[in-house]
């Protein structure tokens, strides 16, 4: 039989010992902010590149790491609002994708809260970074260098359609590229002895009197250059180009699989891995001034044949070798 003062010392133990709940429960979890201008089912294998890289930096979603997505599904204008969301949370890093848009948005939003990004074009240009090697501030991410390949596309274009002398480049006039865009594509025809009008759009509604232009000045084939807008309306440039018989190329490999003639650009899942990997970096204490912007070194060249038959193009055996991929 236990005795009377036994009983009280072992009771007021119990009641000195801090509850079970208290003693086991594990140190919250980071958060990880997922900003990103177009849906959950558009950018689904890019978001699994990201994961890639999140594991590889040691990082698993629901395990040590939590993920907070907002998605803007090609509603631009909400951005800033999701951002202000992600801040709330709060968020231990805002990765900024789908767009150079959800760059900016995420900048403005916070200048301490580490953010990576990813952007088409040069970010010391866009004011993002003050250097590749050296960041600075609060970002650093990845760049998809696209300005640089727009001289490559219009070669690749003109070898598809060597018959094409005239030949058309869309462009969004708003975009902070433009003129690098169009200087490049301009200086690239130069050189091959190709005319080029450049088409502006700044929203979906001036895509049909762009392709009206293009269909006067009788371009025998077009030029898409990279921008998140015309991205997040691919299927209507797709469609457009399909309509007016226009052969076709782009930065992205959506537009291929959307039925766009052709892409090349770098390799998005291996950007998205990129991604990941820097995010695991600043969760692990490195501050985003001390990471170099990550550069693309896989490029992807993709041919749609089943729309090159559709428009009587016999695509050259010589691109096909070169193609990464071929959708029949």
């Amino acid at each position: 039989m236990i005795s009377r003062r036994r009983f009280f010392v072992v009771l007021s133990g119990v009641a000195l010992a801090p509850p079970f709940s208290a003693r086991a429960q594990p140190p919250p979890m980071p958060v990880v902010g997922f900003l990103n201008s177009q849906s959950p089912e558009e950018r689904a294998p890019r978001t699994a590149a990201f994961h890639q890289g999140l594991n590889e930096a040691g990082f698993v979603e629901g395990r040590n790491v939590t993920i907070e997505y907002r998605w803007a599904r090609n509603n631009l204008n909400r951005l800033p609002a999701l951002a202000a969301e992600l801040l709330r949370r709060p968020a231990a890093v805002i990765v900024a994708s789908g767009g150079d848009v959800a760059t900016h948005a995420a900048k403005r939003a916070t200048a301490t809260i580490p953010i990576v990004f990813i952007v088409g074009g040069d970010p010391v240009a866009y004011g993002i970074v003050a250097s590749l090697n050296r960041p600075g501030g609060n970002a650093t991410g990845v760049t998809m260098l696209a300005a640089s390949l727009e001289g490559k596309r219009l070669e690749l274009l003109h070898e598809v359609v060597p018959s094409a002398a005239v030949l058309a480049v869309l462009a969004n006039p708003d975009t902070p590229r433009f003129n690098n865009d169009t200087e490049q594509v301009q200086a690239a025809a130069q050189k091959m002895g190709l005319r080029v009008h450049v088409l502006r759009a700044r929203a979906e509604s001036e895509l049909e009197a762009a392709f009206a232009t293009l269909v006067q000045r009788r371009a025998g084939a077009l030029l898409v250059v990279s921008d998140p807008m015309f991205l997040s309306r691919r299927d209507r440039l797709v469609a457009l180009a399909k309509l007016h018989s226009v052969p076709a190329i782009y930065n992205s490999n959506d537009y291929a699989v959307s039925g766009g003639l052709m892409s090349y650009g770098a390799s998005s899942g291996d950007l998205y891995r990129k991604l990941g990997v820097l995010t695991g970096k600043i969760l692990k204490g490195t501050k985003p001034a001390d990471l170099p912007v990550e550069q693309p070194t896989k490029f992807e060249l993709v041919v749609n044949m089943k729309t090159a038959k559709a428009l009587g193009i016999k695509i050259p055996q010589s691109v096909l070798m070169r193609a990464d991929r071929v959708i029949e």
